[in-house]
């Protein structure tokens, strides 16, 4: 009957302890829940991730990259294909995907049992160094009881981490592709100054030989020079804002070394003959919004962690333990052992902490989560209206200049210089037309920018990973001033 007791004692630690649910195969993948990842990723916007893990991995993809982009003039959808493989960024996010599911995999493994073994009544010579021998076998059986629901707490935070990587890449793609937009807009931009500063130096050295004969004022020759300074400074600007544009574009990239060696067009991408009505937007974004799903995982997480602190409000911690004691005496020169079997419950008695106070804060934590699921409804309906109104606004504007404005000064340019070959206008009044119609390019080329960056908005607002806003809508214009001086 002894034995039968301490057999029980023993066992039913280790049979609480071995009470494990099967742990998924998602959890223990070497890339748990990247598969999901790169497949949404791949239907938002069409482009491919990859997860490094390795040195030859991360050797393949650099090898990837540098046949894409050295000395190669690159598209924006290149540009951003280069960001997604090659952001370190972007794989420490990946990375984060692995960790929730290395977390979720730790609460799914049942927690260690605890042995302790005692050794009692050391250097009792007369028993023969010890007096006796205690071990015990500790198991917390709230473990075995709750670990479904921390499980399925470490499941949703393991779905959320997927999330927020997707929105993350979309987050990064978009960046990408607004700074390709902003780099490609700044090299053209110094090329209609550039074009403007041509004419502003044939302007300037005309005034100043027309000064030395006496057929030009010294104001009229100050004005033509100070219009060409103004140029000059202007120029310079844009060079400036090119080259740190570029480097933007760079950054994203995660390139460096000899990578940077590419290069971006001049000129933007024409804008396109029409742009079409869209249907149902604010539906399309609230389906398809990586943000507003991670808030509604948000949502589940607090339920699922209510559900756990409801079931652990009074309790928060039961541990049983067992084990045996064996106790050596010796009598009439014999020496006799006795082997008691142990069996103890430990847990924390509630009196002064009752958790009132847990399950108030699981109440407001939930109550949060669900107004920020509301907010976030709310920003998203709003962000794609305002994404749809940019975008057909910019193209209007930029339609504008393109057919009404540029067109326009272009016939002041043409008959301006059929009048000068008449002799009726002065060369400063021909190359005011050409100055203007120079500025007029330049703005169409701004608001063909802003079309553009409002289209990659337009995709953020449906998806996830932008401001929801368009440009900044600044340009740069042809200095004010260098009129025709007699």
């Amino acid at each position: 009957m002894v034995m039968t007791r301490l057999a029980l004692a023993l066992g039913l630690p280790l049979t609480l302890a071995a009470c494990a649910t099967a742990i998924p195969d998602a959890y223990t993948d070497q890339k748990a829940g990247f598969a999901n990842v790169s497949s949404q990723t791949a239907a938002a916007i069409g482009k491919r991730t990859a997860f490094a893990q390795t040195q030859a991995e991360n050797a393949e993809l650099k090898k990837q990259v540098h046949a894409m982009i050295h000395q190669r003039t690159i598209s924006a959808d290149t540009a951003v294909q280069v960001a997604l493989l090659n952001n370190k960024g972007l794989q420490a996010s990946y990375a984060n995907v692995g960790l929730s599911a290395a977390e979720a995999w730790q609460e799914a493994t049942p927690e260690n049992p605890v042995v302790s073994i005692g050794v009692l009544g050391i250097g009792a010579a007369e028993l023969g160094a010890y007096r006796a021998i205690e071990g015990l076998f500790r198991a917390n059986i709230l473990d075995a009881q709750t670990r479904k629901q921390r499980v399925a707490l470490a499941d949703v935070n393991f779905r959320t981490a997927q999330m927020n990587a997707v929105n993350d890449t979309l987050a990064l793609a978009n960046q990408t592709r607004t700074a390709w937009i902003n780099a490609v807009a700044a090299f053209e931009t110094v090329t209609y100054l550039k074009r403007a500063k041509a004419t502003s130096d044939a302007g300037s050295e005309l005034a100043a030989r027309l000064g030395e004969t006496g057929a030009l004022n010294k104001a009229g020759q100050a004005r033509e020079q100070a219009f060409n300074a103004e140029l000059a400074g202007q120029l310079a600007q844009a060079r400036l804002n090119a080259a740190v544009a570029k480097e933007e574009l760079t950054r994203l990239m995660g390139l460096w070394g000899t990578e940077v060696n590419y290069y971006v067009p001049d000129v933007l991408p024409t804008l396109p003959r029409s742009v079409g009505p869209i249907t149902n937007l604010e539906g399309k974004a609230l389906r398809n919004r990586f943000d507003l799903r991670v808030a509604k995982l948000g949502l589940e997480a607090q339920a699922a962690a209510f559900g756990l602190t409801d079931q652990t409000r009074l309790v928060t911690d039961l541990e049983l333990i067992a084990g045996f004691e064996a106790e050596r005496e010796r009598e009439d020169g014999n020496l006799e052992t006795e082997t008691t079997p142990q069996i103890e419950l430990e847990f924390a008695i509630p009196i002064y902490d009752t958790g009132k106070a847990r399950m108030r804060k699981a109440e407001l934590m939930y109550l949060q989560a669900a107004n920020v699921l509301a907010e976030r409804a709310v920003n998203v309906r709003s962000e794609a209206r305002s994404a749809e109104t940019a975008y057909h606004a910019s193209y209007k504007i930029a339609r504008h200049y393109r057919d009404v404005l540029v067109p326009l000064r272009k016939t002041i340019e043409e008959e301006g210089l059929l009048s000068y070959n008449g002799m009726i206008t002065n060369t400063f009044e021909l190359l005011t037309d050409v100055r203007e119609k120079l500025g007029s390019s330049l703005e169409a080329a701004n608001a063909k920018r802003d079309f553009y960056l409002a289209q990659a908005n337009l995709t953020a607002a449906i998806y996830g990973g932008g401001a929801g806003g368009m440009g900044d809508g600044e340009g740069v214009s042809l200095a004010a001033g260098g009129g025709a001086g007699h």
